[in-house]
């Protein structure tokens, strides 16, 4: 009986582990029709039931856009607009292969709200000064609880400020995830972020650093993951979330 007993405890375990983890569609499930980062591309992720990592852009006339960036276009193209620079007017003439405008944050969290049930990782990209990643900051994480989202939307930023900042602000269920794969662990839950979102290649270089960070209580969050071989490694290890532009091959 106590056998039957340990073996229900561990599979409960293993349930609850398996089912913690989730694949990050990064963009969006994206495809010619549905570039990253639009209204299509999140839309096809929900129905494929993915998590979804979006980027954030501050514009000049205090817009906030779903868009990589810092430019729209390509190198030698004379349209090729750099974002922070411009104002919404200027950077929705511009159309996407799909046809879409590049989606306000407004856009793109109302969409969220109307299909329900995804868990959302907003990422603040660099921006050039302190002053303009706090004003971003501060205004993603009002439009987060103006949707009334916080309790399913994490942010992660390579900017130690901007990880701050976000700290400050979001709701406290939510993880704020530090990008720079250069700190280690230890330092990281000592400067009070609560994850760690890193390159494959940094964790199958300190793999170690996995455990260390669970152990001391931070999420992890395996990104730029592209093959399957990895994706396996990433569920393997036990990452949290598996950031990926190719989730379907993620999830085989």
């Amino acid at each position: 009986m106590r056998r039957f007993f340990t073996l229900c405890l561990a599979t409960i375990a293993s349930i609850t582990t398996l089912s913690a983890q989730y694949i990050v569609a990064d963009g969006g499930l994206t495809s010619a029709k549905a570039p990253a980062n639009t209204i299509a591309a999140l839309e096809a992720a929900s129905k494929a039931g993915y998590a979804v990592k979006c980027d954030v852009n501050l514009l000049n006339d205090g817009t906030i856009v779903v868009v990589e960036g810092p430019w729209l276009g390509e190198k030698g193209d004379p349209d090729r607009m750099n974002i922070q620079r411009s104002d919404y007017a200027m950077l929705s003439s511009k159309l996407l292969a799909n046809g879409e405008a590049v989606p306000t944050l407004d856009a793109y969290l109302n969409k969220v709200v109307e299909l329900g049930d995804i868990h959302l990782i907003i990422e603040i990209k660099e921006h050039a000064t302190p002053q303009a990643e706090s004003e971003l900051a501060r205004a993603v994480v009002t439009k987060v609880k103006e949707h009334k989202l916080q309790d399913s939307t994490d942010y992660q930023s390579s900017r130690q400020h901007v990880c701050n900042e976000l700290k400050r602000y979001a709701a406290s269920s939510a993880t704020v995830y530090f990008m720079g794969n250069n700190l280690t662990p230890e330092y990281v839950e000592g400067l009070g972020f609560s994850g760690i979102s890193y390159t494959v290649e940094t964790f199958k270089r300190i793999p170690r650093w996995i455990n260390e960070a669970h152990k001391l209580g931070l999420k992890v969050a395996v990104r730029g993951v592209t093959s399957a071989d990895n994706g396996a490694w990433a569920k393997k290890s036990g990452a949290d979330a598996i950031i990926t532009t190719t989730p379907a091959t993620i999830k085989k």
